[in-house]
């Protein structure tokens, strides 16, 4: 088997770096490094804690070399690169996202399940982050570009990952090193790569570029095992599996091996181990407080005492922020989470008082694209201080309740909303979309949307609003204050109970009459343009404005509505999806005959 990109990544060779040198150093931030015994050869040991890791001194020597060694021009990548990329994820669960993009986009390849675990590694016992999954696995050639920058095989449409970075970013944000498996079928090849990505290993030899230890195997049909495939000659093949026994947690090849055991016939594993931590000397990671969930470790007491809602929880609770990271997922695949499958949770379910709102932009010149926004009060509300928009893209939460106006008199407290908008691009670590023109006009058109409702429903659930004026304030009750800012906040009604009596309910609908507008056929709703927007389209109930209970009914069938929409151009994807597996099912039936 040939490997026609074996040049992608600039593998070692013993005469770049002979085995005499590679043993020149140790494990420096392992347990039992005494920095006093270290080779002078060693620059200074990196810091285990991230936001003071990127300091990398190089030598003179070094720092003089041309770029164009071995006589053709080329681009390198100094190992702070690794550091700094990693940099752009802020928040250590961003990076984790990423992960798990990279097992849901296996979906198409049949991926059923990824895992993610605390392991120990064999040597010292050490905490580590096991990810792993079943899907289609990767080749050599698809390994050296997953351990390259900018090469991405993902065309589709219904894939996350586009950019060919996350993968070195995230792994890079949560640990120090990555080892990788990965085992693949193909054209009656079966293959199984292993690669390494260590910043410590990187910084302990003084390397002035990314150089990535990598070996392949392939199944042997006659033998019956897996033998070394040897692209380049055996010496190549020796030195950069020294490297891999030196530098990762596995000391011998048949310990290295033995990790494709749980793998299948395909699938991959990646463990990140030297783990980071925080600014105080402490594991970022939390892996005692909940044996059954991953936390952030930081003061979680004043957050964990505010009602238990998934907006309270998410930034300190892996389980809690990938129950709602994707909007959609086939029901057969499961995310496991420390042995235990995390529960989907639809955040649109969650509220009441529903309105559907169609966004219609214009963009790429005329073309108009439809947006449906679910928008309306957590069932939690008043008592809840959560608002915000949670937005999507290609399936994935970009922006959990994104607060698109701030709590300025209150309004907008309690508001939540969903959508996915897919014309606006999200920014390389997911976290954001990128500040152009289309998302300033969404910006606006969610602040608007957000003030509209408020001042429709705010007294359906005990809010009236109070208006500034210079010579009056108004004395609101702490339970109101104490979350926001301005004393100016909505005045909270009858607060034990919704509504007092059958007289001051007839009285509120009277006012929220005024407040609402003409009732309109669905079928003949209201259609009203924006100078910069586009075209909205409201959803307004069919029942009596005078009816909370035909307004809720209407809403939940809009809600359905929209479902079952969403779900009948996914079970498009899905049917022309198993098509194209029961394809590769039977070609991979053939291929073990013929093995056979």
């Amino acid at each position: 088997m040939t490997m026609s990109n074996s040049n992608i990544i600039d593998l070692c060779s013993d005469d770049e770096m002979g085995r005499s040198n590679i043993k020149k150093c140790r494990r420096e931030i392992e347990p039992g490094f005494d920095s006093a015994s270290a080779p002078s050869v060693c620059p200074t040991p990196i810091s285990r804690q991230f936001w003071k890791a990127g300091y990398y001194e190089i030598e003179q020597g070094q720092r003089c070399k041309a770029a164009n060694q071995y006589g053709k021009n080329h681009m390198r990548i100094h190992p702070m690169f690794l550091h700094s990329n990693a940099t752009s994820h802020k928040w250590a669960f961003g990076a984790m996202a990423e992960l798990l993009d990279n097992a849901v986009d296996e979906v198409q390849n049949g991926a059923t399940f990824v895992s993610i675990d605390k392991i120990s590694t064999p040597q010292y016992g050490t905490p580590a982050l096991l990810i792993r999954d079943d899907g289609g696995g990767m080749d050599p050639d698809a390994i050296r570009r997953c351990m390259s920058f900018g090469f991405s095989d993902k065309k589709s449409k219904f894939t996350i990952g586009q950019y060919g970075n996350g993968f070195k970013t995230s792994s890079m944000r949560l640990g120090a090193d990555v080892i990788v498996f990965s085992r693949h079928l193909k054209s009656r090849s079966l293959t199984q790569s292993v690669g390494l990505l260590s910043y410590t290993f990187l910084r302990s030899m003084g390397n002035n570029n990314v150089v990535v230890p990598m070996v392949d195997y392939e199944f042997n049909s006659s033998a019956r095992t897996f033998g070394p495939l040897i692209p380049h000659d055996e010496d190549h093949f020796s030195s950069n599996l020294t490297m891999l026994l030196q530098w990762s947690p596995y000391s011998t090849e048949d310990e290295l091996l033995k990790q494709f055991d749980d793998i299948g016939d395909h699938g991959t594993k990646v463990v990140i181990y030297n783990l980071w931590l925080n600014d105080d000397g402490e594991m970022e990671l939390d892996f005692d407080s909940d044996p059954e969930d991953i936390c952030i470790n930081g003061d979680k007491t004043g957050r964990m005492k505010q009602i238990q809602y998934v907006a309270n929880l998410y930034q300190h609770s892996l389980r809690a922020y990938a129950s709602i990271l994707y909007r959609q997922l086939p029901e057969y695949f499961r995310i496991i989470l420390r042995g235990r499958d995390i529960e989907y949770h639809n955040i649109a379910e969650d509220l009441k008082y529903v309105q559907f709102i169609k966004y219609m932009p214009q963009v790429d010149g005329n073309l108009e694209v439809e947006i449906i926004t679910a928008i309306g009060f957590l069932k939690e509300a008043p008592h809840a201080n959560t608002h915000g928009f949670n937005i999507y893209h290609r399936n994935r939460l970009i922006l959990p309740f994104w607060r698109a106006v701030g709590c300025t008199n209150g309004t907008g407290r309690g508001v939540v909303g969903v959508l996915e908008p897919d014309f606006i691009q999200p920014t390389h670590n997911k976290q954001d979309f990128e500040k152009t023109s289309l998302f300033q006009k969404l910006e606006d058109r969610l602040k608007q949307m957000t003030v509209e409702y408020w001042n429709k429903h705010c007294k359906l659930i005990g809010y009236q609003q109070v208006k500034k004026t210079p010579s009056t304030t108004t004395t609101l009750p702490s339970s109101v204050t104490q979350n926001c800012v301005d004393q100016d906040q909505p005045l909270l009604l009858n607060h034990g109970s919704q509504y007092e009596s059958s007289n001051s309910r007839a009285g509120l609908i009277k006012k929220r009459k005024d407040l609402l507008d003409p009732p309109l056929k669905l079928q003949h709703a209201k259609r009203h343009m924006g100078s910069s927007c586009g075209t909205d389209v409201q959803c307004i109930s069919e029942e009596p404005e005078n009816s909370v209970e035909g307004m809720m009914r209407v809403s939940q069938k809009m809600l359905l509505m929209q479902e079952n929409k969403r779900l009948q151009s996914r079970l498009l994807a899905l049917e022309k999806m198993v098509q194209e597996l029961d394809l590769k099912v039977q070609q991979l039936k053939d291929e073990q005959k013929n093995v056979n």
